[in-house]
């Protein structure tokens, strides 16, 4: 009977003290305020303090301007937890980080998602369908000042460089342009005489017409025969006349 009732003892005093120490560990977090993964949101201060001007009021077009500010500081932080997120989760699963920064950055997240519901509703009531489309027109901003802040350090950049490797003239390159070429004249050649075509004298068949081949120039021996003694059908023989003598006796 004892020695089943010290193991149940055990498991039972184990499990108890985890319980409680999960149980006290939750509490003591859920107090605990943790420092915010990112700074205040001056933006949105300055969006808050234009719209509850009142004399005068602040013109409609200042307040649009604001809010796609604060769109635009949105956008950069949505950026930075993209980019944060996966590293600190590797970090926190090999030990590498505590909990407290973990816990900020997801608080951070959440806050950003009830930022950006809140600026989409904000862009709604100034013009319909604005709030779907206000965060992109914030992210082409936010790459064009970031484009011009490069264009205006590039002579910064020109005369330290200059500072530390000493000014060279650049190089100039010459570009020779070749001459006009003018077009080739055409040469003209004398066109030869064309050369008579004599026609195919057709074969002594009996099938072509004596003045096919009279034209042609051309005679065989039974042509010429036949030119110099020509017959014809209707012409009368020589033993027509005696028939005719032996009918009239």
């Amino acid at each position: 009977m004892a020695s089943v009732l010290v193991p149940v003892l055990y498991v039972f005093i184990v499990f108890g003290s985890l319980i409680v120490f999960s149980s006290f560990y939750r509490r003591r977090n859920a107090h605990k305020v943790f420092e915010p993964y990112f700074p205040q949101h001056h933006e949105r201060d300055v969006y808050f303090s234009l719209l509850q001007m009142s004399d005068p009021p602040a013109p409609e077009t200042l307040l649009k301007a604001a809010l796609v500010r604060r769109a635009m500081t949105d956008v950069t932080r949505i950026i930075r937890l993209r980019e944060d997120k996966p590293a600190l989760q590797n970090l926190l699963q090999k030990g590498s980080i505590g909990d407290d920064l973990w816990n900020s950055l997801l608080a951070a997240e959440k806050e950003l998602e009830a930022e950006i519901l809140e600026v989409a509703a904000e862009a709604n009531a100034y013009v319909e369908g604005w709030g779907s489309v206000i965060f992109q027109t914030a992210t082409e901003m936010m790459h064009n000042e970031k484009m011009r802040s490069l264009v205006e350090q590039i002579p910064a950049i020109r005369a330290e460089a200059e500072r530390k490797y000493g000014k060279h003239p650049l190089p100039k390159f010459a570009v020779e342009t070749a001459p006009p070429t003018s077009p080739p004249a055409a040469v003209s050649t004398p066109s030869s005489p064309a050369r008579p075509v004599t026609p195919v004298s057709a074969k002594s068949n009996g099938l072509a017409p004596p003045s096919a081949r009279a034209d042609s120039g051309t005679f065989s021996d039974s042509d010429r025969s036949d030119v110099a003694s020509p017959t014809s059908p209707r012409s009368p023989s020589k033993s027509s006349p005696s028939k005719k003598s032996k009918k009239r006796k």
